[in-house]
């Protein structure tokens, strides 16, 4: 497992990252929603968990796919959910993607 990136400032963080950020974490929403009634409708406990390896492992490339390692957009993820600022630009990032 790879170590963990060191705690950064919001505002250190460049706008392309937090771009790539808002992409994985729309592309990763998209996958659960396209996923969970095949999720809701597993027959046992077997499937349930394979299905959801299968969309853990897809979510991954997704995140990689944008450029982004896991322990990255995991940090950023984590932040968005705790610092203001972060979740501001974040959130600008969406609004402007909905335009």
């Amino acid at each position: 497992m790879a170590p963990l990136p060191t705690p950064v400032d919001a505002a250190d963080i460049p706008s392309d990252q937090v771009n790539q950020f808002v992409e994985a974490y729309l592309e990763v929403v998209a996958l659960i929603d396209a996923r969970s009634e095949a999720l809701k409708r597993a027959a046992t406990e077997a499937e349930s968990l394979q299905l959801q390896q299968t969309i853990q492992a897809d979510a991954y490339g997704l995140i990689e796919a944008t450029g982004l390692t896991l322990p990255t957009y995991w940090q950023l993820l984590g932040l968005a959910n705790s610092d203001f600022e972060f979740r501001d630009r974040v959130l600008a990032q969406l609004e402007e993607r909905d335009r």
